[in-house]
């Protein structure tokens, strides 16, 4: 973000554009329409990614925070620029399927919108560095540090794990830590977590894009913060509750080539491990990320 530096103006544009539908092809579509707040910006209880003409995509929809710590984005890495990012959804034919030039001869025959791409980057013409810088500025915002967790680990004065929670922490700590590192909770690595493959969707993962039979089947390890809120789980939503995830990892492990070595052989858990986990979990909701007003919803005014 050293080139695009955060503004009060950008970041109220990038708002704004970030709940517009009027930026997919029908206008029934905006970002915030698949990326909900109250779901961590995640979609919830929807496995897949819901678009135009009620289409669906191949992948869940992922949480959005704390992207400033990203060095790529999306499931299989195939974005590598915050700033960049946004192309994708808004041009996939699946997503909100609109063509760019089209976007930008609309927002620049908006005269609110020519006067807020003014005030926040100066006189001139709307165009697309313009339109994914200003999303970029308001997507910077979206960052996740204050669960329980983040006040027990900062030694606030009355937080404290119960016995269950502390527990829990235990068993991450031991089962799930090599992967899901502190404090984001991913180590952004790609990783087969031994998936049976989905024949339905024929998604190779992480090869799609390098190319290489070395990344047969590998997505991104998602951060667990706000896990519980952002159900359901997996590249492609297959799991809606989080004990049918601790049950995969425990006994579901599917043996293919590229399996990674850590969860190769389970992670076995017993009934009381995944209890004590789920509520450790639990200590990784931010409930004034997702109910903050800064980040919500403003009206759409023509």
């Amino acid at each position: 973000m050293s080139q695009n530096p955060l503004t009060v103006q950008g970041i109220a544009l990038g708002r704004r554009l970030f709940y517009d539908p009027r930026l997919s092809r029908d206008s029934t579509v905006s970002c915030g329409f698949c990326h909900q707040q109250f779901a961590a910006f995640a979609h919830f209880d929807h496995p897949l990614s819901h678009g135009i003409d009620n289409r669906t995509g191949f992948r869940s929809v992922p949480g959005l925070f704390n992207l400033i710590w990203q060095k790529d984005f999306m499931w299989d890495g195939g974005v590598n620029h915050l700033e960049v990012q946004p192309l994708t959804p808004i041009t996939d034919p699946n997503e909100m399927g609109e063509d760019l030039g089209r976007l930008i001869n609309r927002l620049n025959a908006d005269a609110k919108y020519r006067s807020l791409f003014s005030e926040a980057f100066g006189e001139g013409e709307i165009n697309s560095q313009k339109l994914f810088r200003a999303l970029a500025q308001f997507m910077a915002t979206m960052n996740s540090f204050n669960s329980k967790y983040d006040s027990v680990v900062r030694k606030i004065p009355g937080a404290q794990f119960t016995l269950e929670e502390a527990n829990g922490y235990r068993v991450f700590q031991e089962k799930c830590a090599s992967c899901h590192k502190e404090p984001l909770f991913t180590d952004g690595s790609y990783r087969n977590n031994g998936l049976p493959y989905n024949q339905y969707l024929h998604d190779a993962g992480r090869m799609r894009v390098t190319g290489s039979t070395g990344d047969y089947l590998k997505f991104r390890v998602p951060s667990l913060r706000n896990v519980l809120k952002s159900p359901p789980y997996m590249h492609d939503g297959r799991f809606y509750d989080i004990f049918h995830v601790f049950d995969h990892y425990s006994t579901g492990i599917e043996q293919t080539p590229t399996v990674d070595p850590l969860v190769s052989k389970g992670i076995p858990l017993s009934v009381s491990e995944k209890r004590e986990l789920y509520f450790f979990l639990n200590t990784l909701t931010d409930q004034g990320f997702i109910t903050s007003k800064s980040l919500s919803e403003i009206l759409i005014d023509n």
